[in-house]
């Protein structure tokens, strides 16, 4: 039997989810502008299901765009919030992010004349309160921090960072599609002005997102058209696909502190167990600040890649970095800014729990990975 361990890069549709969504991919197919009865009907629950992520994140709904997914969602609200706002166009952001995150960046660098910051980050892949102090100014546009990292699971302190942002007047933006699930995401305590999250991650089907845009800020859509979503992202909407959102992100939000508490414990075995049969291998991110189900390492002397073949063999299927980078043969850029060895990045392989996985499932992957890099090794 096959053991799956990539929830990082997605996982199956949750059948609550799927259930909810099937009436609006059949009968109830209608096109919320629609002013007849079939299209109304879509709009009732399109707004039902912008009310339920709201009161997830913590917002009223009025502040909640329904977006494609994650890579959507940081370019709205990247682009979005820094060509809205009347300031000096200076963006920060840090080396550790996602590939969306930092190509929104470059591309207001490249085309819109703003001025790009990447700051470092420490060991972990944590950003300092500090090093966002020495860098944000009274001009500073906007700050693109992520919650959680999709490679090594290091969890920022988003709460620190705003405080520190917002005492300049810059906003900030946070990427938690990872967070989603496992850590809370009201947005008042963590205190941003836009979070992005995506469906897939949760167990809604993919190509469907979400992002909090804070109150009356002002947006410049990146989608033009029909001006739906007030006038913040065009295009008929995905009223099943947001309706799975809904669904989804609400069990996420009810299973979260009992389910990430067990699977902690879960990890942490999981990683002494790897670290204590293979003393070379290098644990990557956070020991501590970590997403309760993520286990990354680097084991020097193989191939992520080989790895991942022999781990497949065994039936466990992980994963060597981010999904959305696969087939590059460059070592990954969040591990450079670890201050990783080129050589030793090339070696990179990460373990995401799902929800379900067990403690003995965990054993056995454990087991099937120090198998897999002992045969590598030899």
């Amino acid at each position: 039997m096959t053991l799956y361990l990539d929830t990082a890069a997605t996982g199956p549709v949750r059948r609550e989810a799927l259930e909810a969504a099937w009436p609006y991919l059949t009968g109830e197919f209608g096109n919320p502008s629609s002013r007849h009865e079939l299209g109304q009907r879509a709009a009732a629950a399109l707004a039902d299901a912008r009310a339920r992520v709201a009161a997830v994140l913590g917002c009223r709904a009025s502040e909640v765009v329904f977006t494609s997914g994650g890579t959507e969602g940081a370019n709205l609200a990247i682009k979005g919030l820094a060509l809205g706002q009347p300031r000096d166009r200076h963006v920060l952001t840090t080396a550790v992010e996602h590939e969306a995150v930092l190509a929104s960046v470059d591309a207001l660098a490249r085309l819109h004349g703003f001025t790009s910051e990447v700051l470092g980050v420490d060991g972990d892949g944590a950003l300092a309160p500090e090093r966002l102090a020495a860098a944000v100014h009274p001009g500073s546009t906007l700050v693109s921090v992520g919650y959680a990292n999709n490679e090594v699971g290091t969890v920022q302190d988003v709460a620190a960072l705003t405080a520190v942002a917002h005492e300049q007047g810059a906003l900030v933006h946070t990427d938690a599609v990872q967070a989603a699930g496992w850590l809370p995401l009201d947005v008042g305590a963590l205190g941003v002005d836009a979070l992005s999250i995506s469906g897939h991650k949760v167990g809604a089907p993919k190509g469907v997102g979400a992002v909090y845009l804070r109150g009356r800020l002002a947006v410049e859509p990146v989608l033009h058209g029909g001006g739906q979503e007030r006038g913040r992202r065009s295009g008929t909407e995905n009223v099943a696909g947001a309706v799975a959102l809904a669904v989804a992100l609400e069990l996420a939000e009810a299973e979260r502190g009992e389910r990430a508490a067990a699977l902690a414990v879960v990890r942490d075995e999981l990683v002494a167990s790897v670290r204590a049969a293979l003393p070379t291998a290098v644990l990557t991110g956070s020991a501590t600040s970590r997403l309760p189900h993520h286990a990354s390492f680097c084991f020097p002397g193989t191939s992520g890649e080989a790895v991942l073949l022999e781990l497949e063999r065994r039936g466990v299927l992980v994963s060597s970095g981010s999904a959305c980078a696969a087939g590059r043969d460059e070592p990954s850029h969040v591990l450079l800014a670890l201050g990783i060895d080129p050589e030793v990045a090339q070696t990179a392989v990460r373990l995401t729990l799902g929800r379900d996985t067990t403690a003995e499932q965990a054993r056995a992957a454990a087991s099937a990975l120090v198998e897999a890099v002992s045969a590598l090794l030899v």
